[in-house]
């Protein structure tokens, strides 16, 4: 069985692994970069981008996840999860590890009270798809390598590039489990081609920052 891994620092990664464990692949929670070894694939969720930062301040998270991407870790972010993951963040600027090219807006869709619920065309099937949108980024330039899977009135709001997948919605907060397994696709494909090496890292082990959890806004 492939090996997940849900980055349970800030924000709802325990809705994230409840959404795994029903479709029989219940994630580990990771807190720590060490704990990056040994795993498959890492979701990345949404939270507060700058809370989410300040937490991994604590141990080498930029490097270990490069080179967990690198040996073939497969990854995916929602919300805060893709801001992370973005080439370049705007609106303001802060720090990103690059590994899908492409530039987002933080806030793009607008603040708290502009959250929304909606449904998006899905590439690849004929049943739209529930979102669920909490102060959601917005893409806003994308390189020629990105695929997009999932539009919003025609604007991109779900991304692909190798095995990296990242949304601008929260997919963990409704019913529908196709995004989750659509990973676990793109990281058994992954395995099958090859392509993941090993992932130890060499991050410290020191006991790090306490997780927050519930907090959604990206």
């Amino acid at each position: 069985m492939t090996r997940i891994g849900v980055l349970a620092l800030q924000g709802d990664f325990a809705r994230h692994a409840q959404a795994f464990a029903e479709i029989g692949h219940a994630p580990v929670e990771v807190r720590h970069a060490r704990q990056l070894a040994g795993l498959d694939g890492l979701v990345v969720p949404g939270g507060e981008s700058t809370a989410l930062l300040r937490l991994m301040d604590h141990e080498p998270w930029f490097p270990e996840l490069r080179r967990f991407h690198s040996a073939g870790g497969a990854l995916f972010g929602t919300c805060a999860g893709a801001i992370l993951l973005a080439r370049e963040v705007r609106d303001p600027a802060q720090p990103s590890l690059g590994l899908i090219d492409a530039v987002i807006r933080r806030n793009g869709f607008g603040r708290q009270i502009d959250s929304f619920e909606t449904r998006l065309e899905l590439a690849g099937s004929e049943r739209p798809l529930p979102a669920v949108f909490i102060r959601a980024p917005r893409f806003v330039e994308l390189g020629p390598r990105v695929e997009v899977l999932a539009r919003l009135d025609g604007e991109p709001v779900l991304l692909r590039q190798d095995r990296v997948l990242a949304g601008t919605f929260h997919p963990e907060l409704t019913h529908d489990r196709r995004l989750q397994r659509m990973f676990l696709d793109m990281v058994t494909e992954s395995l099958q081609n090859g392509e993941n090496k090993s992932t130890e890292t060499t991050a410290s082990a020191h006991p790090g920052p306490v997780a927050q959890e519930r907090r959604v806004s990206c």
